[in-house]
This record gives structure tokens, sequence and C-alpha cells, in this order.
């Protein structure tokens, strides 16, 4: 037992380093090994919730060891990342550190989610998780004449930023991705969401990431105004 009661915070560390290595290959402008150690990061953070819940060491530490891994991987290198694009546009000069909007968004709700006893098996909220590989995904994206024309333009970089903290602190409802049992009529919208994120992997490839974020966002909003209208 003594073991296992520090593979999660392990778990977490590791989820730390991930992102500090992340934030380091941004720093490097090497931007595929920097999705790389997110997405590894976000692996850990997986893993180190679901170990903790499977040995029953779930600890304040804990919990406040996760949100501190998380700042750094889903908050600081997202918005560096974003930081980084700002530079490579032309006269940005200090609006490049807009793109830190992002990282203070992500601090705000990582406080909040410790105190928010409504998120235990859904969200209220983009995750910091989903909005860090929305961002880390997008110098990724091959270059076309409109993601060329897009991303060299500031101000939609900045649009994005304010977007993206937003999105993640708005009282907006986002349904759960656990599927506790094979029931099509109750997890038709999981499962659909499912499928959709599967073709648009195997079509776009990493294009498709910051689309199957964009689309997991339009259905819950979807799905709140079906079930407030089913209601009425």
């Amino acid at each position: 037992m003594h073991i296992k009661k520090h593979i999660p915070n392990t778990l977490t560390l590791l989820n730390l380093l991930s992102g500090c290595l992340a934030v380091v290959s941004v720093a490097e402008h090497q931007f595929e090994m920097a999705f790389f150690w997110v997405c590894l990061g976000i692996f850990f953070d997986f893993f180190d919730g679901f170990f903790a819940r499977l040995f029953q060491v779930s600890g304040p530490l804990g919990l406040q060891l996760d949100s501190l891994a998380d700042m750094v991987t889903s908050g600081v290198a997202p918005g560096y990342v974003l930081y980084s694009m700002f530079e490579m546009t032309q006269g940005c000069d200090y609006m490049s550190y807009a793109g830190f909007i992002i990282t203070l968004g992500a601090c705000f709700r990582l406080a909040n989610f410790n105190i928010d006893t409504r998120q235990t098996d859904s969200f209220i909220g983009l995750p910091t998780p989903a909005n860090a590989l929305f961002f880390m995904s997008l110098p990724l994206i091959p270059k076309t004449l409109l993601v060329i024309e897009l991303f060299s333009n500031p101000w939609f970089l900045l649009v994005l930023s304010l977007l993206s903290a937003y999105v993640m602190n708005a009282e907006l409802p986002l349904f759960s991705l656990k599927v506790k049992n094979f029931s099509f009529t109750k997890y038709k919208l999981q499962i659909f969401f499912l499928a959709l994120s599967v073709l648009m992997l195997i079509l776009l490839q990493v294009s498709a990431l910051p689309l199957i974020i964009v689309t997991y966002v339009l259905l819950s909003v979807v799905d709140n105004k079906f079930k407030i209208t089913h209601k009425a």
C-alpha cells in the first residue's frame, strides 16, 4: 500500500515534467515535439486520477499537485505557443504577450475547478487539456493560403486567446465523455461525437484536433438548448 500511495503523485510529477519539456520545445520552435510532450502530459494526467481512484488514495495533496502540473502542461505551454505565433507575425511587438491570456484563463479555471463540486462527472467550461490540444496543434496544421492568412493576422490570434479564456471559464455545461455502459439510447450523443472525431482524425490527422474541440463545444451548446426546450 505504501508504494501504491505514491504512484498517482509520481504520474502527476511526470505530467509536470512533460509540460516543462513542452515549454523548452516551444522556445526552440520545435512545435511537433512540444505537441508530443503535451499529449504525454495529458496521458499522465488521465492516469494519475485513474490510479488514485483505483488504489483509493485520493487526497488534497494529489488535487493540488494535479492543478499545479496542469498549469504548466495545459496553461503555460499553449500560452507560449500562441505567444510564438504572435511573434512570427509582422509588427506585433508587445501584442505578442496577449498569447498568455490563455495561461491566465487556464489558471483561473484550474483554481475554480478545485472548489467547484458540480464538475465530478461532467464539465462546466472547456477543460484545460482540451484547450491545450487546440492550441498545441495549430502550428502543425498544413500551411494553406487560408491558414497562412489567418495565423499571420494578430487580430485573429487575439480573438482566439480571448475566446479561449472565456470558454474555459464560462458557465457552459459540456456533456460527459464517460460511457459507463453500452446503452445507445443514453449515450447516443457521446457515441456520435466519438465516431465523428475518429472519422475527422482519419481524414485530417492532426488538423482535425481544433475542429474536434470546436465540435465538442458546439454539440454541447445544441444539447443544452434541446434539454431546455424539452423541459419547457
